[in-house]
């Protein structure tokens, strides 16, 4: 690694500095022109209304390559309320391993085994920068995992660990994956994500993608709690089709539809999924190279293949920033993405409270690749004041 010495101020920021994961950087060229359209004071069940809704889930599955007899439906309260959903309606049919990696994978944790309570639940975890280890799973019983972990910028490279002839059902929180990651969908039978995340869309809104697996399970097993009615995905031993053609549990905003829209309308204009990865794997090998040839920082990611290229989780490893205590570690962490701040050169990318402390950068597709080889001298610029205030 070569010897650097202290990191003159950059002349040149980021034309767009919003580097947050989540709410994320809205596209390129993004104004709000681009919802003019949106039918505001409409009912959203009524006709038109109800047909922009569909179209948001029929461009999502398409630009995904969604497999056929997939369902996919809007729901109410994000990836959170979508992962949530899956896992009460679902889970108990069978025992339950749930894996997780980082703050929110951890949180799936706490549903399994202090609200539900499921009896034999397993849990494997791993700790920051590394992925939970597969060869423990049975996935005759059901799984709940995240694909990416936006708080530790870990991802699972591929699902070959996942066998075709499982017994149990797939639970995926895939938030900071889909739309960015090419997600393997015969090994899934659920997937979630929100319109925050990689589209850069508004809150609120989760995404709940079923396999005709999970279907199966909602339609002969009835979990033996109660279900409020924002998780009901069944009705009369039915499954509530509406749900899954535009007719939302709860009230939508007809302004983020018409948000979610625009962002499907770009993707499809890059050549969908494939010219979102390329755009998110271009960010990536950008901050790859820079890491590299740094003495100031590392991935938290231990292994190469399991680093991601959204939720990019930077460890600060400058023999100054080492030498601190773990207070000491965090106030610098602070002070650091502060500084970048007031710079306006990187808004929001700090660590994620529960994580080790250290920088995020969000390098999903909607962030330009300039703005990221803009960003990454501030950021050396950055831990070097720091170190010598």
């Amino acid at each position: 690694m070569a010897d650097f010495s202290t990191a003159a101020k950059p002349a040149l920021r980021p034309q767009n500095p919003n580097f947050s994961s989540g709410p994320c950087s809205k596209r390129p060229g993004f104004s709000l022109a681009a919802l003019e359209g949106a039918l505001l004071g409409r009912s959203h069940r009524a006709k038109e209304p109800k047909a922009r809704i569909a179209e948001v889930i029929s461009r999502s599955k398409a630009i995904l390559g969604m497999p056929e007899g997939w369902r996919l439906g809007i729901v109410p309260a994000s990836d959170t309320g979508a992962v949530e959903m899956a896992m009460w309606s679902l889970l108990g049919a069978r025992p339950v391993t749930v894996m997780a990696q980082e703050s929110f994978s951890s949180g799936w944790v706490t549903d399994v085994m202090e609200q539900l309570q499921l009896p034999g639940a397993q849990i494997i975890e791993a700790d920051y920068g590394k992925l939970p280890d597969h060869t423990q799973v049975d996935f005759n019983r059901d799984v709940v995992l995240t694909w990416n972990g936006t708080t530790s910028g870990v991802r699972f490279p591929n699902g070959d660990f996942i066998p075709a002839d499982r017994e149990g059902l797939v639970i995926v929180d895939a938030t900071s994956a889909a739309f960015a990651m090419e997600l393997p969908w015969d090994k899934l039978d659920v997937v979630t994500w929100s319109w925050q995340k990689v589209m850069g869309g508004e809150a609120a809104h989760g995404m709940l993608a079923l396999s005709p697996r999970a279907v199966e399970r909602l339609l002969t097993y009835t979990p033996a709690w109660p279900l409020p009615k924002i998780f009901r995905l069944t009705s009369g031993g039915k499954l509530i089709e509406g749900i899954f053609e535009g007719e939302t549990i709860n009230t939508i905003s007809m302004l983020c539809v018409e948000d979610a829209l625009d962002g499907l309308r770009w993707a499809e204009s890059l050549g969908g999924l494939k010219g979102l990865i390329a755009r998110s794997e271009a960010n990536f090998r950008a901050v790859s190279k820079w890491v590299e040839s740094n003495e100031r920082v590392s991935f938290l990611a231990e292994a190469a293949e399991t680093r991601a290229c959204t939720s990019m989780c930077i460890a600060i490893t400058a023999p100054w920033f080492m030498a601190l205590d773990a207070e000491g570690k965090a106030k610098a962490a602070k002070a650091i993405a502060a500084l970048l701040e007031k710079e306006k050169a990187a808004f929001d990318i700090a660590s994620y409270r529960d994580a080790p402390p250290g920088l995020r950068i969000w390098g999903g597709g909607t962030v330009e690749t300039s703005d990221i080889e803009a960003l990454l001298p501030w950021i050396d610029y950055a831990i070097d004041t720091v170190s010598a205030s």
